[in-house]
């Protein structure tokens, strides 16, 4: 994975502040990688009832293909990154009072 630089002042122009933008990005990067462990789980589930199919070479290749699927996808820290710069993420501030 190559480093990419960000622009702080951008990520803080989405919620005002650099540190409320930082928690955001946490939070949807830990969703998004709880989606992805979930699809790889799903996926791979398909595999555990076939214990003496598991000897065949082609049925190994699958399985191995399906985890390298996932091992290519991008970062959910990128993901999550590229959805707050596209403006695609949604937060709300809890620390706003909002009968005031």
């Amino acid at each position: 994975m190559a480093i990419k630089t960000i622009d702080v002042e951008v990520l803080a122009k989405h919620t005002g502040n650099i540190f409320k933008s930082i928690a955001v990005l946490s939070r949807r990067s830990r969703q998004i990688s709880s989606k992805l462990k979930a699809e790889l789980d799903n996926k791979l589930a398909y595999f555990e009832g076939f214990e003496p199919e598991l000897e065949d070479p082609r049925f190994q290749e699958e399985q191995l293909r399906t985890s390298l699927e996932y091992e290519l996808k991008d970062e959910p820290t990128e993901l999550g990154i590229q959805q707050m710069m596209d403006g695609d993420v949604y937060y709300r501030d809890s620390t706003i009072d909002l009968d005031a």
